[in-house]
């Protein structure tokens, strides 16, 4: 796994933060990372004191607001405090405003290369919530977001590629990703399934549309557009073979997001290793609604790798942070 110097970590008390505090600690021994534990007041600036002023005052509300922030920074120390006597680098941070475009905006500030986050907390929506799709989606770096009832190690992983030699900014992502996922198989001992769709566009209408194009020519195009991905896809991983034990390489017809979410389904799948791409010109947006369409039905573990150039879709204007050393 690449080298991970300036880990950021969200600590809001509505995720699962508890079950990213592992992963950190390896992380950070591991690469001598510095680490900064994050909160975020969904509040902007100066909102708590208005909201208070009518029967606190002005000077009361204000103090009102410092209270409440300090009581936030506080919590975070407590958390701190273990890290720090395992000789871990860390600083705490308190913004306000939106949790996920502070967060965001927080790694352009300082350059955090992963964000770690524990899941919202939600028995009534197993699913990933909306604020941590827009974190996966829109963050510049590397985001992992651990499921709730994730366990501390990962058991099995499903790495989702998709690789094209012809376009290789895609083909980069492509690696990134079975870097990120070969590396964690190795660590956990996980089992590490690299999984790749396949299928020929518009086979349905090739085959009883009107154009009425031979049975047999159409089994010919098949086995084409097979035999052509498949190549692809053994390129991309013949480079990784031996990097894990317990690696299977699957070359699955259908639909991407079909086949992902059922193989996860089907294979009991804790963590999803995946890319998202913007389109040409507009930044954050992924390409289809394949990655889309994964974020918000699976339930486990994901880690979201951004292709080189990723340019996120929030600015670096915002509130101010407020720190606690």
């Amino acid at each position: 796994m690449r080298d991970f110097r300036n880990i950021l970590v969200v600590c809001d008390e509505d995720s699962a933060y508890e079950h990213a505090f592992e992963r950190l600690c390896w992380l950070a021994q591991s690469h001598a990372a510095r680490v900064t534990l994050v909160d975020v007041i969904e509040s902007a600036p100066g909102d708590l004191s208005r909201l208070f002023r009518a029967w606190a005052g002005s000077d009361g509300a204000h103090q009102i607001e410092e209270d409440i922030v300090a009581l936030h920074r506080a919590r975070l120390e407590d958390l701190a405090e273990p890290l720090r006597e395992q000789q871990i680098q860390v600083t705490t941070l308190v913004l306000l405003g939106t949790p996920f475009v502070q967060i965001i905006r927080q790694v352009m500030r300082d350059g955090h290369d992963l964000v770690i986050k524990g899941a919202q907390r939600s028995r009534a929506r197993p699913m990933l919530s909306d604020p941590d799709i827009q974190l996966l989606r829109k963050c510049g770096c590397p985001v992992w977001v651990l499921n709730v009832a994730a366990e501390p190690r990962a058991r099995r992983i499903l790495a989702a590629v998709d690789p094209d030699p012809e376009d290789e900014r895609r083909d980069r992502l492509n690696w990134q990703i079975l870097e990120f996922a070969t590396a964690l198989a190795r660590r956990d001992g996980a089992w590490l399934d690299v999984v790749n769709a396949w299928r020929l566009p518009e086979e349905s209408a090739l085959r009883y549309g009107r154009a009425r194009v031979p049975e047999a020519e159409v089994d010919r195009l098949v086995a084409n557009a097979q035999r052509q991905s498949d190549w692809r896809l053994q390129r991309l991983t013949a480079d990784f073979a031996g990097s894990c034990e317990m690696m299977r390489v699957l070359h699955i017809k259908g639909t991407p997001t079909d086949v992902i979410l059922d193989h996860v389904e089907t294979d009991g799948i804790d963590t999803v290793v995946m890319g998202t791409m913007g389109r040409t010109g507009i930044a954050g947006l992924l390409v289809g609604n394949t990655a889309e369409s994964i974020l918000k039905r699976v339930a486990c573990s994901v880690l979201t790798v951004k292709p080189e150039g990723f340019v996120p879709p929030v600015s670096l204007t915002g509130s101010p942070e407020m720190r606690a050393q």
